[in-house]
């Protein structure tokens, strides 16, 4: 059975059953039919915090390394073995869903569910973020119609309108705003805006609405910043998003809860959950399994940069999920024999296992390798990365979820345990005070291990814009390619050394930290040769197929 037959054949509980056995009251949840509910957590938040377990990856490739998987496999061993414990990940984009990648709601017998809601409209949270960002750009343009009294100018808008949809015409736009006034702009898709990531960063109503009145939208003619807030914007922005703030609770296939909120992409914005979810989700269980978007070498490390600054949260143990299939691509092993037996791919591709270990170890000791297991893995495959994990002195274990559900990482879950009983070790890699520069240059070179860091004429514009608005002392969030630890996708394994281009720089004074782009990475994805959407669609019986 594919992913969306084997999530049809679960006998799911009512929701409501789910939030009491989490220790939620009725007034607490409000209903979104019965598989789906939010959370009202206000008055949650006080007691004693779980145990933080991150999950992430690998460099990701065609074939998936399945951290999702892993991570809602996690959360029902956990419960196996009598751990109170809580799931909490984004929320899936349309684009992705209708173009490449797929939903993110896990896959086999470790899924959360109903993942056909979960991957389209679910509570409308998104469409509420969009909402909220296109109200914004509504504002300027008819403050600009109206007698532009905050002189703003057209050529220095910095925010952009958004959609969730890859729709790569979007990427560049001009309209006029008013009579002779012209504005050249362009699209993000929603979980690469500005207001998702605000929405994910604010711990709670009070902080969004400062947040969202927070962000730059423009320059003046005088070069000063112009915000949200002068626009007497934050009220209604607040308002639109008051509903969707409450974290959004779901089951995995073994009824187990699941908190699912925000979702920005990980490869432009900083990959995180809401710190509302993350919150909500320490204080209900005794663990959290949480995973960041793509590699470590993106959402983890802005997991440990950015979220966990903001939030003062520290993971007391880090997962690295790994695949025979993807070492092996890493290795140069060709697409029509990726499930086969192959050491010599394998061998030459565990140089990318090992730079995620030590990039990792930069920020924590409490690392365990997963390897997420296929049915073509062979015993040589699997003790070739045993030995290799062995050689680095880090922890291993194999993880069998997709075909085995909970049980399948029953002894992951117990070597989990006992890491986060060690004393935290965890640390940030840089200060925020460093010298903006120094920040960038010191991912570049630690995390993404470049030599030459160049900048382009627009990155050193925008270098001393920041330095005469004096907002230097925010963390940095790197978009770049996630096929890579370099910004060039075609660099796999482990590559030193390159040089590396900083494109362009922005600013997100509301989100609280500074976008750094390289390479050719864009805020608007387009849609493959092969989209999704040609596989989707309603049965005889009206039901969804060809999602997963």
């Amino acid at each position: 059975m594919n992913d969306i037959e084997i999530a049809k054949t679960c006998v799911k509980k009512n929701i409501m059953d789910v939030a009491l056995n989490l220790g939620l009251t009725e007034e607490q949840v409000e209903l979104y039919g019965k598989y789906k509910a939010k959370i009202n957590f206000n008055d949650i938040m006080t007691g004693t915090k779980g145990k933080l377990v991150l999950v992430t990856a690998i460099n990701p490739t065609p074939y998936g390394e399945g951290k999702t998987t892993v991570s809602i496999g996690l959360v029902d061993a956990f419960n196996h073995i009598g751990k109170k414990t809580v799931g909490v990940l984004r929320e899936p984009s349309l684009g992705p869903v209708f173009g490449l990648k797929g939903g993110a709601t896990g896959g086999g017998y470790s899924q959360i569910v109903p993942m056909e809601d979960i991957n389209l409209h679910f509570t409308g949270d998104l469409h509420a973020i969009t909402s909220c960002n296109n109200l914004i750009s509504a504002a300027i343009d008819n403050h600009i119609y109206q007698g532009n009294l905050l002189n703003i100018d057209p050529e220095k808008i910095c925010f952009k309108r958004c959609l969730d949809v890859n729709d790569r015409a979007l990427r560049r736009v001009s309209y006029e705003v008013s009579d002779g006034v012209i504005e050249k702009t362009g699209f993000n898709i929603t979980a690469a805006s500005e207001v998702m990531s605000v929405f994910c960063l604010s711990k709670d109503l009070s902080e969004l609405r400062e947040k969202l009145g927070n962000i730059m939208i423009a320059e003046d003619t005088a070069g000063s910043p112009i915000y949200a807030r002068d626009l007497k914007l934050e009220g209604s922005l607040v308002t639109l998003l008051k509903d969707a703030f409450n974290p959004n609770l779901v089951q995995t296939l073994e009824n187990n809860p699941v908190i699912v909120h925000g979702g920005p992409f990980a490869n432009i914005a900083h990959g995180c959950n809401s710190i509302v979810a993350t919150n909500l989700g320490l204080k209900l269980g005794d663990y959290v399994i949480t995973e960041a978007g793509f590699g470590a070498d993106l959402g983890a490390e802005k997991f440990l940069d950015v979220k966990c600054r903001m939030a003062n949260l520290r993971p007391d143990c880090v997962v690295l999920a790994v695949t025979t299939r993807a070492l092996k691509h890493n290795g140069g092993a060709p697409k029509e024999s990726i499930s086969e037996e192959n050491l010599v791919f394998l061998e030459q591709g565990l140089p990318n296992l090992q730079v995620h270990i030590e990039n990792l170890r930069k920020f924590t000791s409490h690392l365990i390798v997963a390897l997420n297991k296929f049915s073509t893995d062979t015993l040589e495959e699997i003790d070739t990365i045993k030995k290799f994990c062995e050689s680095m002195n880090v922890e291993f274990s194999i993880c069998e979820t997709y075909s085995k559900g909970g049980i399948g990482a029953v002894a992951l879950a117990d070597k989990i345990v006992e890491i986060c009983e060690y004393e935290n070790d965890f640390k940030p890699l840089y200060e925020l005070s460093e010298p903006l520069t120094e920040k960038i240059e010191k991912v570049c070179h630690e995390i993404y291990h470049a030599g030459r860091v160049i900048y382009t004429d627009l990155a050193k514009e925008k270098l001393e814009m920041i330095k005469r608005l004096d907002e230097n002392d925010l963390p940095i969030c790197i978009a770049k390619t996630q096929y890579s630890i370099s910004d060039d996708p075609n660099k796999l394994g482990y590559p030193k050394d390159y040089d590396v281009t900083v494109r362009d720089i922005e600013l997100h004074t509301g989100a609280g930290f500074i976008t750094v782009f390289l390479g050719s990475i864009l805020t608007m994805p387009g849609l493959p040769k092969k989209p999704n959407y040609e596989i989707i669609d309603l049965d005889d019986n009206n039901e969804i197929v060809g999602l997963f």
